[in-house]
């Protein structure tokens, strides 16, 4: 008896998990326009929930929980949070009905949500001609997709991705070559610890320490053989980049210009924490490899080949971030070629334009945004899977690390002229994607 106490106890989670076919009392031939109340509003909720797990903003949930109420015959009103959704669903008799749901994490995936959102859009055109029974099959096929990828290909994506960074950074092939190992292997182990349900902060801490000490070694490596210059050591901060939370930053900022003030103070606060773990991490283990923020070489490249060679790194960057957040290929790429557009502009106006680099990166993301308008009407992919992929490379983390060391070590100026950069750009590139969403989106453009 003991035995099987102690089974149950441990079998027991912080979350539990909902057994969604335990509410519905009809048969699964039952068609779902005369489903309960109860029954309707569940079907809600599911959808609901299993979109905000892929990590998609509160409007976009919100917008298929009332897709799917309206095709049921009821009323919906909800509150989403990063991780949360409380909703009433009400129906013409003026009963009404509750719940709240939550998740464990957050997490990003893009092919779900793909998924989820041609089930919405196929529901609703079929006007919810659907029976239980079809209904519970879809979306448990699409609940059961697991990471597109493995541990390894998480790993080489962030290798590529920051590869591509660095680079756009000002580095040359030994920060290439460095950051592509170190990423590749921090991402590798935060992958792994992710199967075991680590905790973001364990996360985010070990697997930045781990990409900061193998582009350590890495450089040691290349320097014995090779005689490499200690510039080159500087490099390092583009190892730990695959960590930026580009998905909360944006839809943070997209959820705030909705009013959707729950959803986008959370996601703000959520994607500040990872911020401050990671250049925390990367700060401490800097310190103690005797590494500092620095100026790298200066490349010697002409104007049209380095304009050449940033559409190449932007299109690689924009490829690795997208296949991290378990993008298709064909998503991947298409979101790439955007990025790659977008990107090599923004670099170009700050450099040949001599532009403020927040205007720069407010008309890169404006350029993104207007292309994806013009791509979703021709591949059906989500806006947010190929726009926020697109400009996650425009995010400041150089200047959010160097803020961080330089209030480290007490220079206080210096790390406040960095966060003041940091803020000013990522302020501009949901502003960016927001102008570009109100000019070429009714449904976005009015409050309701």
């Amino acid at each position: 008896m003991k035995e099987k106490e102690r089974e149950y106890h441990l079998s027991q989670k912080h979350h539990m998990k909902i057994l969604w076919e335990e509410f519905f009392k009809s048969d699964n031939k039952t068609m779902a326009q005369d489903a309960t109340l109860v029954e309707k509003a569940s079907i809600v909720g599911r959808v609901g929930i299993m979109l905000l797990s892929c990590g998609t903003g509160a409007w976009r949930v919100r917008d298929s929980m009332d897709t799917i109420a309206r095709t049921l015959g009821i009323t919906c009103s909800t509150d989403i949070g990063l991780v949360s959704i409380e909703y009433t669903c009400f129906d013409v008799d003026n009963e009404s009905y509750s719940q709240t749901l939550s998740l464990p994490a957050t997490d990003v995936n893009m092919t779900k949500l793909n998924e989820l959102e041609k089930f919405v859009r196929q529901f609703e055109a079929g006007h919810g001609n659907w029976n239980i029974g079809q209904i519970h099959k879809r979306l448990r096929e699409i609940e059961n997709q697991k990471s597109a990828y493995s541990a390894v290909i998480a790993g080489l994506s962030s290798g590529l991705a920051c590869a591509g960074f660095i680079f756009l950074l000002g580095g040359g092939w030994p920060e290439v070559i460095c950051a592509f190992l170190g990423a590749g292997a921090g991402n590798y182990v935060r992958a792994l610890m992710g199967k075991r349900k680590m905790t973001l902060v364990a996360k985010i801490a070990v697997a930045v320490a781990v990409a900061c000490a193998v582009y350590f070694l890495t450089f040691h490596i290349g320097k014995m053989i090779f005689h490499l210059d200690y510039h080159h050591a500087y490099g390092y901060i583009g190892a730990m980049l695959f960590v930026i939370p580009g998905f909360p930053f944006i839809t943070s900022g997209l959820d705030m210009s909705k009013l959707d003030m729950r959803s986008g103070l959370e996601r703000m606060t959520y994607a500040l924490l990872i911020i401050t773990i990671a250049t925390m991490s990367g700060w401490a283990v800097a310190t103690i490899l005797n590494l500092h923020p620095g100026s790298m070489l200066k490349l010697s490249i002409n104007p049209g080949m380095l304009t050449f060679l940033r559409l190449i790194a932007s299109f690689c960057g924009v490829f690795g971030f997208s296949i991290m957040f378990n993008s298709r290929p064909n998503m991947a790429a298409t979101a790439a070629i955007m990025g790659a557009m977008a990107n090599t502009l923004r670099l170009s106006l700050v450099d040949y334009a001599h532009m403020a680099p927040a205007l720069a990166a407010f008309i890169g993301a404006l350029v993104s945004g207007l292309l994806a308008s013009i791509v979703r009407q021709k591949v059906g992919f989500p806006r947010i899977a190929i726009t926020v992929p697109s400009i996650v490379i425009m995010v400041p983390g150089l200047y959010m690390y160097r803020a961080v060391f330089n209030f480290g070590i007490t220079n206080i100026n210096i790390g406040a002229y960095w966060i003041t950069e940091a803020l000013m750009i990522v302020i501009a590139l949901p502003f960016g994607l927001l102008a570009a969403r109100i000019l070429t989106d009714k449904k976005w453009r009015h409050a309701d």
